[in-house]
């Protein structure tokens, strides 16, 4: 034994026992340098803990009161519905906790396929998959789509979860500058030689709150032969005369050939996500798109959650339309409803006070900063005066142009709106972000 020691000390220097230990020590003297490294750059993200049910006024472990929510992703406020909140538990009663399984084996229940249905309705295609996540289904469909002989066109600005499934597929790739109609169609005549083109975009973009000019898109993409994609996560729901998505708003639904999106926002706010569009495409990811092979089933509570949340946006427009009018001294675009209405009352008067707000009349308010410390510190100041609000910066947006991203819920009242802009204001000359 000794002598077996000595040779492996002689020959690596240390016992194996005490390299294991080295390559601890060297692995968490790195990662304690990255992590220092984005303290001192400003853009370090703490979680704040919330002791409530999602909604416009909240309760944070260690703030006193109530805070009024400014940044959930919340849009109909359906989160904490109470006929929502029954749907989840009459599935979790009747359906249990979980699957235990990935869908093909023995993780499908007649929710999941249900669900699945009242999507396609919904969004008038022919078939829908669910996921875990939108994330995960921006992963699955373009690896499982597109071959080398196909280009994709994806806006610069795409979600991130577009940008890494698009780099999992083969094909080729083309980027366009954000919302540059004569930059895309540059790029569409370039992809000529390709079998397929994919045009992919953001209905509404979520770090900036602006749409996507989809008539256009789907006029280059009609000229030039190609499909076109879009992630609705930030539409589905609120946008359009019924809430169908961005596509509806512009009229282009007929247009649109594979929509993803979210059960994680306006549509309960629980989890999961799902491809919409022809059919034999959704069969084809049914047998090739890995997130939907590799990962469980949706649990029932959250299937059921969603599919009364659709129930209650498809047996009438009330909760759509009911959002039209607390804010018609300042307008608002026609298919928004009172949710784009209120996200204009927050923009108008923001701007008055001095801010920049980036996009347009969308619920997404982000209030551009550009410093991501100014971001960071600012939304600390403004927990203290009760808004929860959160500083965006480096890598989910570009650096310098850190921001503190509002968003208005359908639920948040008039005062609540001018409550969070009066703190904006006093926390801005506070800071220096406002004369």
């Amino acid at each position: 034994m000794w002598a077996g020691n000595a040779w492996r000390a002689a020959l690596f220097g240390v016992p194996r026992g005490c390299r294991a230990q080295s390559a601890l020590a060297q692995l968490r003297g790195i990662l304690e340098g990255e992590l220092e490294g984005i303290r001192g750059a400003g853009t370090w993200k703490s979680e704040r803990v919330i002791t409530s049910r999602q909604g416009p006024h909240i309760h944070v472990d260690g703030v006193s009161g109530g805070i009024l929510n400014f940044c959930a992703n919340n849009y109909l406020g359906l989160s904490s519905h109470p006929k929502v909140i029954q749907a989840g538990l009459q599935a979790l009663e009747e359906f249990g906790a979980g699957l235990s399984s990935v869908r093909f084996i023995c993780g499908t229940q007649s929710i999941h396929k249900n669900l699945e249905a009242k999507i396609a309705r919904f969004h008038q295609r022919e078939d829908a998959i669910l996921y875990p996540s939108c994330f995960d289904a921006n992963a699955g469909l373009f690896e499982a789509l597109l071959t080398p002989e196909d280009a994709v066109l994806s806006d610069e600005l795409n979600h991130a979860s577009i940008i890494d499934g698009i780099r999992l597929c083969k094909a080729h790739k083309y980027r366009y500058r954000h919302l540059d109609m004569g930059d895309l169609e540059a790029k569409l005549q370039e992809a000529q030689k390709h079998r397929l083109r994919l045009v992919a975009t953001d209905g509404a973009f979520s770090m900036d709150g602006d749409i996507a000019p989809l008539q256009e898109i789907c006029r280059l993409a009609s000229r030039y032969g190609a499909l076109v994609f879009v992630d609705e996560c930030h539409a589905t729901g609120f946008l359009g005369p019924t809430g169908r998505g961005t596509d509806e708003l512009l009229g282009v639904m007929d247009q649109v050939t594979i929509i993803n999106s979210t059960l994680g926002k306006a549509l309960g706010g629980a989890s999961g996500g799902y491809t919409t569009g022809p059919g034999p495409l959704v069969s084809l990811l049914r047998q090739r798109a890995r997130p939907y092979l590799f990962s469980n089933s949706l649990p029932p509570a959250v299937v059921g959650c969603a599919s009364k949340a659709l129930d209650l946006l498809m047996e009438s427009n009330t909760i759509v339309q009911s959002m039209a009018a607390k804010t018609q001294r300042c307008g608002s675009q026609q298919g928004w409803g009172r949710l784009g209405g209120q996200g204009t009352w927050f923009r108008s008067k923001m701007e008055a006070a001095g801010f920049t707000i980036s996009g347009a009349s969308h619920p997404i308010c982000p209030v551009m900063l550009g410093d991501a410390r100014l971001a960071s510190r600012m939304a600390d100041d403004m927990l203290k005066r009760g808004i929860f609000v959160i500083g965006f910066s480096y890598p989910v947006v570009p650096k310098d142009k850190a921001r503190i991203r509002v968003q208005i819920s359908a639920v948040h009242s008039e005062e609540d709106i001018d409550r969070c802009v009066e703190a904006f204001v006093e926390v801005g000359r506070l800071h220096g972000a406002l004369p």
